[in-house]
């Protein structure tokens, strides 16, 4: 029996998938963003189908939710984009009349923005969606287990956004 047979046969079916994996690909890391990659496309097509807002304009509506009047400035801020990238979808919301834009009363020269009641409506849809999409995905987890999962999870951002204050300081 060959060398590489009698590891195969000692170690769990998932190593040996594993080991016939790229390294990169391997990596929990890789693993974590097909994962984000595969619920953001989901929930990009679901809120498509659901409110008819494309991906730039769905992050607009999800971070102005039910919050007071937020500056252009900000929102871009929120979506991590900056403003010439929401400038776009910012007037098509307009334009549709599910934002709505006016002057900083303390501050004229800032426009603030909100949602409106059409907005809301689509906002609440969202919300509404990635509570079902959440149930589902998590479902299947015993009570423990998701406890324990995001308990993983937010020591792994934790570490992660320490990593990326290191490489920022790298330059």
């Amino acid at each position: 029996m060959t060398e590489k047979l009698r590891t195969e046969r000692a170690l769990p079916p998932e190593a040996v998938v594993d080991s016939e994996l790229a390294p990169i690909t391997a990596m929990m890391s890789s693993r974590l963003m097909v994962l984000a990659n595969l619920l953001r496309r989901g929930a990009m097509l679901r809120y498509k189908r659901l409110t008819g807002l494309s991906s730039v304009e769905f992050g607009l509506v999800a971070s102005l939710g039910r919050r007071p009047p937020m500056s252009v400035v900000r929102l871009a801020e929120a979506v991590g984009m900056d403003k010439g990238q929401i400038s776009r979808a910012l007037a098509e919301l307009v334009a549709r009349k599910l934002a709505a834009k006016a002057a900083n009363p303390r501050d004229n020269r800032e426009t603030l923005v909100s949602l409106t009641k059409a907005g809301l409506a689509a906002h609440d849809a969202i919300v509404a969606g990635a509570q079902e999409r959440n149930r589902r995905l998590l479902e299947q987890l015993a009570p423990g287990d998701l406890e324990l999962l995001l308990g993983h999870i937010d020591r792994l951002t934790l570490t992660a956004a320490e990593m990326l204050a290191a490489e920022r300081g790298l330059g």
